[in-house]
């Protein structure tokens, strides 16, 4: 049987079912309550039950004791509801919730879904779990001292595994390693998340999604982390590719469309040869989104490519569509040819540069 559960202050409700800790049933309906290790023994998803009743599973008592367990605290990860809650807890909604931690990381699964792309999974130990906003990244840590920045591609309620879409850059230290070198269950450091550039799910205004390749990571995370909100907030997704092959998650994409009424998916090729027999739309990604909405007074735009794209679409989306300034949201990926290192530059206001090679 479920059981209801409120969180105060925000209001905001959700159920969870009887074998299920309170934590993982806020997650997988997409409430971003705060937590770190999962496991009962960080303590950071503490929260206050205002009324009901919890069983506390196994959560350590030199974290939770019996003092606090009468004062009606409870570790949300181990906890579950015997009756229906009211809990008292906040909820992480912006960069300053979230803490930036640097944890080992297994590769788990390397999956090539297109000649140069590689999705990487990555696995924290049992006793770890990495939370952040869909949309940010974390940088790889490298043996020399280097930083090379990824978008994570799951949303995250679904962070079991840590999923980056890889772009192979020739003479890329990281990339090529990536793609020749590297095996499953080879370990990794790893440092996030990073950046301001996540799903403001605050806001009930229609989204324009616009990504540009393996920009479609974060634009990947950012539908997921919706529909697990049960959100029917409008979301109008075009994804840019030089050819139909470039479009790696064609297929995931097209069904997110097929299955819920408000979300739009429009593919974007720039250079299709006549004998793949594209139909669709082509030219410029941002334009077809343009063409498609002249007026962007009342929507939010999320941008996410390489320098060039998102400059065009953030000046001419601002000029031409009249988009407000701050409702504009862009994470871009620099490609540098004199070093063959990429720069994710982040958010455009803030203008981070680690390298995204």
């Amino acid at each position: 049987m479920d059981h209801q559960v409120v969180v105060k202050p925000s209001g905001h409700a959700f159920s969870v079912a009887a074998d299920e800790s309170i934590l993982a049933a806020a997650l997988r309906q997409g409430l971003n309550l705060p937590y770190g290790c999962r496991d009962g023994v960080c303590g950071t998803c503490r929260g206050r039950i205002l009324s009901g009743e919890v069983a506390h599973g196994n959560a350590s008592t030199a974290v939770l004791g019996e003092a606090d367990r009468l004062a009606g605290f409870a570790l949300l990860c181990c906890a579950t509801a015997r009756t229906d809650l009211c809990i008292e807890t906040r909820e992480v909604s912006s960069l300053g919730d979230v803490p930036i931690r640097t944890l080992p990381a297994r590769v788990h699964r390397l999956l090539r879904a297109a000649a140069d792309v590689m999705i990487v999974e990555l696995r924290l130990p049992s006793s770890e779990r990495l939370q952040f906003l869909a949309g940010q990244y974390v940088d790889i840590l490298l043996k020399d001292g280097k930083r090379r920045s990824f978008s994570l591609a799951n949303a995250p309620h679904d962070d079991s595994l840590l999923q980056l879409h890889v772009r192979r850059i020739a003479g890329g230290q990281f990339t090529e390693h990536v793609f020749s070198s590297m095996r499953e269950r080879d370990l990794l450091r790893l440092r996030g998340p990073m950046g301001s550039f996540f799903l403001r799910d605050d806001s009930t205004k229609p989204a324009l999604l616009v990504a540009g390749g393996t920009g479609f990571a974060p634009i990947k995370a950012i539908v997921e982390h919706a529909l697990a909100q049960r959100s029917t907030r409008p979301m109008d997704i075009y994804w840019g590719a030089r050819q139909q092959a470039d479009l790696y998650l064609l297929q995931l994409a097209q069904q997110w469309a097929a299955q819920h009424r408000w979300i739009r998916f429009v593919p974007v090729l720039s250079d299709s040869p006549p004998a793949d027999g594209w139909h669709g739309r082509t030219g410029l990604v941002h334009v077809a989104a343009m063409h498609d909405h002249p007026d962007l007074s009342r929507h939010q735009a999320y941008v996410c490519g390489a320098p060039a794209m998102v400059a065009a679409a953030r000046r001419d989306f601002l000029d031409h569509c009249r988009l407000p300034a701050d409702e504009f949201f862009a994470d871009s990926f620099d490609y540098a040819p004199d070093t063959q290192q990429a720069i994710a530059t982040g958010t455009l206001s803030e203008m981070k540069v680690p390298p995204h090679d």
